[in-house]
């Protein structure tokens, strides 16, 4: 006899009830253009959801979304999988050839984009005319390429019915698919199921309640984390389910973004560090000291360099790291206080915040050796780690999904240590790691400590061949006003004094340019660095 028992599903049209129910009047919004109450975009979000089906949108079709982070993208981060369908979230900042690359491996049967985006269209129909493509203009003018073309705002028409029980919605479905930065061979397709979303919404939203973060549901988000990026680290998920107002930047720009912290009044974000420096170095940057004082900002992607940390500080803004992957969802640990630093005084638990931090609930994570074999602590070897929110593998890879999962740990690819508070301290990527007479030099602990000097604005530091050593450090420098090498060596033998750093780290050269070329995620292009270096240096011989 049925006893009755209903299995509840972990799908992501629980935070879209959720957010509707307990905050209804909290806010949506998308720069000056649009706004909406959670009851009103929840609502959106099911019609939407019905209308895609309308048009042939069917259950484990791929659809492709090529959008800065507007109110259409947060609509379809929803609305797609809660019809079975999967969400590929496209990396706007690949080049032309790459996006096209990643969409036909993808097989992508449908295509969100922008207008103003529109150059793209006719590349993606002569590698696959089946494509179809729903497109949309910012002032909703309606957009026509050709006859099989779809107005996005014309979708937005009917009643927003919607049941995942008559849908079929499980929460073991495929829910977004998404490629890696490919800084190492062509980027890899990375895909989660609605339970792992939820799972990892669910522990962001535990520990976002913890010193130094401690969001309420009076704080209001802007993830500076573009949507096509790892699900914005799960803050677009954990806003409805927290009751936290949401702010979409659109297309970034540091001097929109500063208007929309003041005008909104937003009171945390996340970014990556170079995000970070863009908005500091904004000429009226000092205009908006009054707002920055109350601004919380989750730092993750790189490390943080402490000089921009302390720069930071100076506004008043309240830092902490954080780290993890694509394949990981993205997050798995976080600098908040445990109950040993809780107890520390502001300089030291400001130190703490620097660190990749502790495990969120759920993680489980290990430094090991080249055998596998877990290091004592303080030791220096790859971050290893499970956590119900992993990817379970490589899409269509099953050869390097083999090498990821070796052990039956995901493998990272990053080299760390867990320090006596039991803090993750990340020194480098195995592939950016700089071995110089058989020892590691740590790129990320010597470029912080290069941060610190005031000539400084930007650090990277590489690793180039040596016919003694191996490998020796250099520098790539963006100076904040004039630089002297003179006075960076001298700066370095202090470091060195105070035991920051060892002698032997310091860079052989110090390359003072414009700009450190980024990857399709911010971060450094160490792998482009390192291959301007060697070019300098041959020029030198």
């Amino acid at each position: 006899m049925s006893s009755g028992y209903y299995k509840y599903q972990l799908t992501i049209d629980k935070f879209l009830d959720s957010g509707e129910t307990v905050f209804p009047t909290r806010e949506i919004v998308y720069t000056d253009k649009r706004r909406y109450t959670f009851k009103k975009f929840a609502e959106s979000a099911k019609i939407l959801a019905n209308a895609l089906k309308k048009i042939g949108v069917k259950k484990g079709d791929i659809v492709g979304v090529i959008d800065w982070d507007t109110d259409v993208y947060m609509h379809l981060y929803y609305a797609v999988p809660m019809i079975g369908a999967v969400l590929h979230t496209v990396n706007l900042r690949y080049p032309p050839e790459l996006i096209i690359k990643t969409m036909l491996h993808a097989e992508d049967k449908w295509v969100i984009i922008r207008d103003d985006l529109i150059g793209l269209v006719e590349d993606i129909k002569n590698f696959n005319p089946n494509i179809r493509f729903i497109i949309y203009n910012d002032d909703k003018e309606k957009i026509k390429v050709d006859d099989k073309t779809i107005d996005f705002w014309d979708l937005l028409q009917g009643e927003p019915k919607y049941d995942p029980d008559e849908e079929g919605l499980k929460e073991d479905m495929m829910a977004t698919l998404m490629y890696t930065s490919g800084t190492t061979g062509n980027p890899k397709g990375v895909w989660f199921t609605h339970r792992d979303l939820v799972l990892h919404a669910m522990a962001m939203g535990t520990i976002s309640r913890a010193p130094p973060v401690e969001l309420t549901t009076r704080d209001v988000v802007m993830s500076l984390v573009p949507m096509f990026h790892v699900h914005s680290w799960g803050f677009p998920y954990v806003a409805l389910a927290s009751g936290l107002k949401y702010v979409l930047p659109g297309v970034y720009n540091p001097a929109t973004q500063l208007k929309l912290i003041a005008n909104e009044g937003v009171t945390f974000s996340a970014m990556v560090p170079t995000i970070l420096f863009m908005i500091l170095a904004q000429p009226d940057i000092d205009d908006y000291k009054p707002y920055l004082k109350n601004w919380k900002v989750a730092i993750g992607g790189e490390a943080l360099p402490e000089g921009l940390a302390r720069k930071a500080r100076e506004y008043g803004i309240k830092l902490y790291s954080g780290y993890g992957l694509t394949e990981t969802c993205p997050v798995l640990t976080v600098a908040y206080h445990n109950s040993i630093v809780e107890s520390f005084d502001e300089e030291k638990k400001f130190e703490i915040q620097l660190s990749a931090g502790v495990p969120i609930p759920g993680v489980k994570l290990r430094i090991v050796d080249e055998e596998g074999k877990d290091v004592p602590r303080g030791k220096i070897g790859e971050i290893v780690v499970r956590a119900p929110w992993t990817t379970r593998e490589y899409y269509k890879d099953p050869e390097k999904t083999a090498q990821l999962w070796r052990g039956g740990w995901l493998h990272t690819g990053d080299l760390g240590y867990i320090d006596e508070y039991g803090y993750l301290h990340l020194v480098d990527r195995e592939k950016d790691a700089i071995k110089s007479g058989g020892e590691f030099i740590p790129s990320l602990l010597l470029e912080t400590v290069i941060s610190l000097h005031p000539s400084v604005a930007e650090v990277a530091v590489v690793g180039i061949r040596h016919e003694k050593w191996g490998e020796r450090p250099v520098a790539f420098i963006v100076p904040n006003g004039q630089f002297d090498e003179v006075e960076m060596r001298k700066f370095l033998m202090k470091k060195v004094e105070e035991g920051k750093i060892q002698k032997w780290w310091i860079p052989d050269r110090f390359f003072v340019v414009e700009d450190i070329p980024k990857t399709s995620t911010m971060k450094a292009d160490k792998k482009l660095l390192r291959e301007m270096a060697s070019k300098e240096l041959q020029k030198q011989k």
